[in-house]
């Protein structure tokens, strides 16, 4: 910590060191949750005072692509999952530390898109596939039951970067199997194409969208509420808060993100009420780093963004429940992943050099 700190500074930092949750459901070493808590300190520091993040208009959750065997691109789709508790999730106990613990994550996040903003991605070109291998859990409980989550799985997944309209979305491999990603045929009905967008965002696309956070944010409720629209969604399931957390979350996962883009979406994540710091957070491959969260009241879980707490390299998600349901008791997982690495090749099925 800074002794030259006093004041008010003082009693700010300190508030901040509190609202880090200890960690739950593994042995950690005290010097290594300490760790995490002090990378944190110094990302505040050097950044000094902040103004508090500015709610922004809520926005809603796209669905995700459908292979052609049922298989979720975005691994388990929590949106479908029955909760049936009856206690709502813990709430800040004042305005204030909902306050700092946004000014906290907003600091964080500001760095984190400044390092994403140097990190010199190439471009992707229409006839090159994005390729993402994770590790994955799924959870194969019966709907709105117990989660019977499985062990960490690994998960290939190739992504056309075609404009579009595209039928043949991509391609799957898991559980010794491919599975085709295809969008846009509905049955009885003509073949019809997806083009590149919100449910399909090619690195195209994604190089697009505004580089300011507030337009951003604006493009994507836009597209979001235009989606949703469609689909006739009930007004009582949206909740654009968190449908705007969630969507952030599903692009930085599942593609190769231009640089300007990505500091953007970070910076546009920054602006969201209700997003907090978990102080240690453990992906699916069992690397601990540093949390960016929100709790979604509609469900009762928190789904939080793991950062590596050294170098801020995006890590894997994470999502547990926050109170006891149908599902499970307060602090089961329900869903867990690990990006393990992630680059453009030329063909399905091609793998990077390094890939054994």
């Amino acid at each position: 910590m800074n002794d030259r700190t006093s004041g008010p500074e003082q009693a700010e930092r300190e508030e901040l060191a509190l609202l880090l949750p200890a960690p739950a459901e593994r042995d950690l070493p005290p010097g290594r949750h300490l760790h995490h808590k002090d990378t944190l300190m110094r990302l505040i520091d050097q950044d000094g005072e902040r103004a508090a993040a500015r709610p922004r208009p809520r926005l809603l959750r796209p669905a995700v692509l459908l292979p052609a065997a049922g298989l979720a691109l975005g691994g388990v789709l929590l949106t479908t999952l029955a909760v049936t508790g009856q206690d709502s999730p813990p709430a800040p106990s004042a305005t204030g530390s909902r306050a700092t613990g946004t000014r906290g994550a907003a600091v964080l996040l500001d760095r984190i898109a400044t390092v994403a903003g140097k990190s010199g991605q190439r471009t992707v070109t229409g006839d090159e596939f994005v390729y993402v291998r994770t590790l994955q859990s799924r959870n194969e409980g019966e709907f709105g039951g117990p989660v019977k989550l499985t062990e960490p799985a690994e998960r290939e997944v190739w992504m056309s970067q075609k404009a579009g309209p595209v039928i043949d979305v991509g391609l799957i491999h898991e559980d010794d199997a491919y599975y085709p990603i295809e969008v846009g045929v509905p049955d009885g009905e003509p073949a019809v194409g997806h083009p590149a967008g919100l449910n399909r965002p090619t690195y195209t696309w994604l190089a697009s969208l505004p580089n300011d956070p507030d337009a951003l944010l604006r493009r994507l409720t836009t597209e979001i509420t235009r989606d949703q629209d469609a689909r006739d969604t009930p007004a009582e399931d949206r909740d654009r808060a968190q449908d705007a957390f969630d969507t952030i979350g599903e692009l930085l996962r599942e593609t190769v993100m231009p640089p300007k883009t990505a500091a953007a979406l970070y910076k546009a994540a920054a602006r969201i009420p209700g997003v907090s710091v978990d102080s240690d957070a453990v992906d699916a491959a069992g690397r601990h780093g540093i949390g960016v969260a929100r709790d979604d009241v509609r469900t009762g879980w928190r789904t939080a963004w793991i950062f590596d707490s050294a170098t801020l390299e995006y890590l894997g998600e994470r999502t547990y429940l926050l109170k006891d349901t149908s599902m499970g008791r307060k602090g089961t997982l329900i869903h867990v992943s690990a990006v393990l690495e992630r680059t453009v090749v030329d063909a399905l099925r091609e793998r990077p050099s390094t890939t054994a």
